[in-house]
């Protein structure tokens, strides 16, 4: 009796722990998947993607819209531990957050170029390393935006036939192209870092071809543009019967103004500083600040056309730094030097200064 006793208190201990445990286990299980984390990120992707992004889109403070990015992104994509990663709207974010790195970058290299003028060598080598860093976080943030855009609508570019991805609305369209031209970005902001994002070039080529996805007129002249830069850097991805990437560049400069986004002409701007033409900087710069008097921006994207203008205005002021020590002046933004045909050179009086 006793010993039968003795041997259904083990059961029942044994049991109780084995119950204690299964407890433990689900309600470890409970916090990993808690429903209401699960509701809560699918909530809140689907309200970043389809309120919150257009809403930010149609802003002009560029600085706003990046700290946006900055902050939301550790936010929302802190939700796909326990939901499906966000990442449409994780390539606009992370996008936004580069380009607060690379503001805080072209401070940095105006520095270093002010320094480099000024003959002070120590500001000037302390500048560069300061715009290497800043270059690297930017690279590697943009690359991050390039991955999550190919990610979001299954298109894997290392494929050398890979078919066009099913792009249902224009937010689709412009999501995957932005992630194309910040993958372009990306091995510009590397290569200036000395390449320590270890960012892969073969993004060009990827680029190029999912480029021919999207309608060039639709998205005012970017997909050629896009098209244009990597027939630059790699004139073998250039189709024999294609015609030349400073014509395809001007050609996408005029869509752009027709269609409201000029952000082929940023891109025809970097292009100008890479290969050293100077004449197609100013003229590009000619052409977007002459635009301004009839240009109407496309009510869905100023944000973009913003970040264009944004882009231009520091291409200009890189080689007014260079070569005079000081930025654009205001009055002279479009032109690369105080000259204008058929004037004297004005004399620079101490009102300018206040």
């Amino acid at each position: 009796m006793t010993s039968s006793l003795f041997n259904t208190s083990k059961i029942l201990r044994n049991l109780k722990g084995k119950l204690l445990t299964i407890s433990a286990l689900a309600l470890l299980a409970g916090c990993q998947a808690n429903p209401i984390y699960t509701t809560t990120g699918v909530v809140l992707s689907n309200y970043a993607e389809g309120e919150a992004t257009p809403y930010v889109l149609q802003m002009t403070d560029t600085g706003m819209a990046c700290s946006l990015g900055e902050s939301l992104d550790p936010l929302l994509y802190s939700f796909s531990r326990v939901t499906s990663a966000p990442d449409a709207t994780g390539t606009m974010l992370m996008l936004l957050a580069a380009n607060c790195s690379e503001q805080q970058a072209w401070e940095e290299e105006l520095r270093y170029l002010r320094a480099d003028h000024q003959g002070n060598v120590s500001a000037a080598k302390d500048a560069r390393e300061s715009m290497k860093r800043l270059n690297a976080e930017v690279a590697k943030r943009r690359y991050l935006a390039f991955q999550r855009a190919m990610r979001a609508y299954d298109y894997d570019p290392n494929e050398a036939d890979a078919e066009c991805p099913f792009l249902y609305e224009d937010q689709d369209e412009l999501t995957f192209m932005v992630g194309l031209v910040t993958g372009m970005q990306a091995i510009v902001n590397d290569a200036n870092s000395g390449s320590m994002a270890g960012v892969p070039r073969n993004i060009a080529p990827q680029a190029e071809r999912a480029a021919q996805c999207l309608d060039n007129e639709k998205w005012a002249g970017l997909p050629n543009a896009i098209r244009a830069l990597v027939w630059l850097l790699i004139p073998d991805t250039q189709p024999a019967l294609a015609p030349d990437p400073w014509r395809v560049f001007d050609d996408s400069a005029r869509l752009g103004v027709e269609g409201g986004i000029r952000i082929s002409m940023a891109l025809q701007a970097v292009a100008a500083e890479t290969f050293g033409r100077p004449d197609v900087l100013e003229a590009t710069l000619k052409r977007f600040v002459e635009s301004e008097s009839t240009f109407e921006v496309d009510e869905n994207y100023p944000l973009v056309d913003a970040i264009a203008g944004e882009v231009l205005m520091f291409s200009s002021d890189k080689y007014w730094t260079a070569n005079y020590g000081y930025r654009t002046p205001a009055r002279f933004f479009g032109q690369l030097s105080e000259e204008r045909a058929g004037e004297d050179t004005p004399v620079m009086s101490l009102d300018d200064l206040l």
